[in-house]
């Protein structure tokens, strides 16, 4: 009897921290926008609340501070963003295929959410002042880091040529590449998105490619 009471406080325990869970998922993501939009230094959880259904309050109940939300926010979008090339690389049957369609998606982010990839840029600058959520930027990074190598990787293998470069080398090339896209993008220059997509793909070959083939 003792042990059937206490798998009951055991599920009833798991659903409370199962349901603070989700809440604090549902509040990060609707602050993600308000983030993207304002900015670190100038979101506050007053701020968030204003823009969002939620009060002032209840943001306070489920994070200690804007840091905490901020860092949960990013972390949500990125566990999708960093699978936006998964699809492309299991499908891909050729070279020129991968390099057109990872081109045509990276631009295509680039397009429609610049806001939020500010906003990455804009955290992972922060970090380097706020311990806070350091950790948390790092494996962030780590986690892009892989979706480069993935990218990468796979058309060295279907091109029949080495990879001329390592998997930090990779991602710090396209990493650098997009954020002078995205910076061209919030600038209003019309060339920025279709720019990205053709020099994703040149790239592609550069890391490679020694120039001796």
């Amino acid at each position: 009897m003792t042990d059937v009471v206490e798998t009951r406080r055991d599920r009833i325990a798991r659903r409370q921290v199962d349901k603070f869970a989700e809440r604090r998922a549902q509040l990060a993501d609707a602050a993600l926008h308000t983030l993207a939009e304002l900015g670190y230094a100038r979101t506050s959880l007053r701020e968030i609340a204003q823009k969002s259904e939620f009060t002032h309050g209840v943001l306070h109940y489920y994070f200690n501070d804007k840091v905490e939300l901020i860092a949960q926010a990013v972390r949500q979008y990125e566990a999708v963003c960093v699978t936006r090339y998964d699809d492309i690389v299991a499908t891909a049957t050729t070279a020129d295929e991968l390099r057109q369609d990872f081109g045509a998606a990276m631009a295509a982010t680039l397009d429609t959410d610049a806001p939020l990839h500010r906003l990455w840029y804009d955290l992972r600058n922060q970090s380097l002042f706020e311990e806070s959520f350091r950790n948390d930027v790092i494996e962030i990074d780590g986690r892009r880091e892989r979706m480069i190598h993935n990218v990468v990787q796979r058309y060295a293998d279907l091109s029949g040529r080495p990879l001329l470069v390592s998997s930090k080398t990779a991602y710090a090339l396209y990493d650098g590449l997009f954020q002078q896209a995205l910076q061209h993008k919030l600038a209003g220059r019309d060339d920025a998105v279709g720019n990205l997509r053709a020099d994703a793909g040149v790239l592609l070959d550069l890391v490679t490619c020694d120039g001796r083939s």
